[in-house]
C-alpha cells in the first residue's frame, strides 16, 4: 500500500510515519513545505491512501490560514482529480472549525472541500476534528499547552495559568495514531460525517499543571506517579520526552556504612518501594521481623544465604541465592530473617517492600535469627 502523508514534518505526522514504518509500511510518500511541489503530482497519481495533515495554525498574518488550510487542500484535490485517483483521504481538522475565528473558518473551509470532493467523486473522506493532541515531539511554546508546560517546568522556567478551572479535551498521540492506522483497513465512516476519536481525556488545566509539577518533584522524592490512572501514565511519558538532554539521570542517596550500602530507588503511593542493598563479603544484614510489612529479595550479583525463623520456633530455614540464578525470595510476616554474603565480592540485592518506610511506624522488630 502506497501512503501519502502531507505535513510530514509536523508533530502528528512524525508520530504517524514512525509507527507506520515500525508496522512494515515502506511505501510512504512524505510531503512537507520543503518538498518540491512537482513531486505531489507523482504522489497523487500513485497513492492508495492519503493522510492530509498539512495545515497552518500560528501564522504571522491571518491570510495565511486560507492559504495553508484551504488553498493547499484545493490543490491536492485537483491533483487527485487530474489522475482520477479516488483513494480514501483523511484530513486533520480542528474542533475550532465550529468557531467564528480566522483559524476555525479556514479549517471549516477545508472540510467543506473534502465533502464536496466526496460527493463529486465518491471518495471516502475521513474528517477528524481534533481537540488538543499531546505527546512526544510536539513543539513547545507554540500551540500546545502540554508541550509548553512539560518543557518549561522541566527547566524551571515560568508558566502562565490564567484560569485553573478551564476544562481541556486532550487526545494522546499514540491513541490518535492507532485510530488513524486503523482507517487504512476499516474505512467504515459515512461519506459525509466526522470521525470519532476513540479516547479523549477531559481534565482541568489546574489538574494538568499540578500533575506536571508532581512529575518534576517525583525525581527528588524517588517516587513514581500513579500509573493505574491512564491519563497520568500518558502525561508522565510525555513529560519525560521533554527533559533537557543533560538531565536524563538523577542521583540517589546512598546510605553507606562499613557493611555496605542501602539505597532507595523507587517509591509508590500504593505499591510500596524498591531499594538496592549492597553487602560486603562476610557481612550479615537484617535480623528483624515484621507484623504486616512484607518483602521480596532478588540477588542479582554475588552469592549468599537468606535465613528465616518463625519467631515462635527454633527451626531455621535457609535459602542459598546467587546472581547466577535469579530467583525471588518472599519474606513472610512473623519470621525473623537475615541475609549473609558468602562470597568474596559484593552481594547486590534488589529489595521490594509493600509499603513506603514510615519512621513513625517502622514495623521492624530486632531479633536474631
Amino acid at each position: 500500500m502506497k501512503i501519502l502523508v502531507t505535513g510530514s514534518n509536523g508533530f502528528i505526522a512524525k508520530n504517524l510515519i514512525s509507527e507506520l514504518k515500525s508496522r512494515g509500511y515502506s511505501d510512504i510518500f512524505e510531503f512537507s513545505r520543503e518538498t518540491n511541489l512537482n513531486l505531489l503530482d507523482e504522489y497523487c497519481k500513485e497513492a492508495d491512501f492519503i493522510y492530509h495533515l498539512a495545515g497552518v495554525n500560528r501564522p504571522k498574518e491571518n491570510a495565511e490560514f486560507i492559504k495553508g488550510n484551504f488553498e493547499f487542500t484545493l490543490y491536492l484535490l485537483n491533483t487527485l482529480k487530474k489522475y482520477n485517483n479516488n483513494c480514501p483521504i483523511m484530513i486533520s481538522s480542528s474542533t475550532q472549525a465550529q468557531l467564528d475565528n480566522p483559524y476555525g473558518m479556514s479549517k471549516k473551509a477545508g472540510e467543506d472541500l473534502l465533502f464536496e470532493h466526496s460527493m463529486e467523486t465518491g471518495t471516502k473522506v475521513l474528517v477528524y476534528r481534533l481537540p488538543n493532541v499531546f505527546g512526544k515531539w510536539c513543539k513547545p511554546n507554540y500551540n500546545s499547552v502540554i508541550a509548553t508546560f512539560c518543557h518549561n517546568i522541566s527547566r524551571d522556567l515560568p508558566i502562565t495559568v490564567n484560569d485553573r478551572s478551564i476544562n481541556l479535551s486532550l487526545v494522546y498521540i499514540d491513541d490518535l495514531v492507532a485510530d488513524l492506522i486503523n482507517e487504512l483497513h476499516v474505512c467504515e465512516n459515512q461519506v459525509t460525517g466526522f470521525c470519532e476519536i476513540s479516547v479523549v481525556h477531559n481534565i482541568s488545566l489546574g489538574e494538568v499543571t499540578d500533575l506536571i509539577y508532581s512529575f518534576k518533584k517525583s525525581r527528588e522524592e524517588r517516587s513514581i506517579p500513579h500509573m493505574a490512572d491512564v491519563f497520568t501514565k500518558k502525561l508522565y511519558s510525555t513529560y519525560l520526552s521533554y527533559l533537557p538532554k543533560d538531565q536524563f539521570s538523577y542521583e540517589l542517596k546512598m546510605n553507606i556504612d562499613q557493611r555496605g550500602s542501602f539505597t532507595e530507588f523507587i517509591k509508590t503511593a500504593d505499591r510500596g518501594q524498591v531499594s538496592v542493598n549492597i553487602s560486603k563479603p562476610g557481612i550479615t544484614k537484617g535480623n528483624h521481623w515484621h507484623h504486616t510489612k512484607n518483602e521480596k529479595f532478588l540477588v542479582v550479583n554475588g552469592h549468599g544465604v537468606i535465613r528465616f525463623r518463625d519467631i515462635n520456633s527454633k527451626d531455621i530455614i535457609e535459602y542459598y541465592v546467587s546472581g547466577e540464578k535469579l530467583e525471588v525470595v518472599d519474606i513472610p510476616v512473623g519470621y525473623t530473617h537475615n541475609i549473609e554474603n558468602l562470597g568474596d565480592t559484593n552481594l547486590v540485592t534488589i529489595m521490594w517492600v509493600n509499603e513506603v518506610f514510615d519512621p513513625e511506624k517502622p514495623d521492624t522488630i530486632y531479633l536474631e535469627v
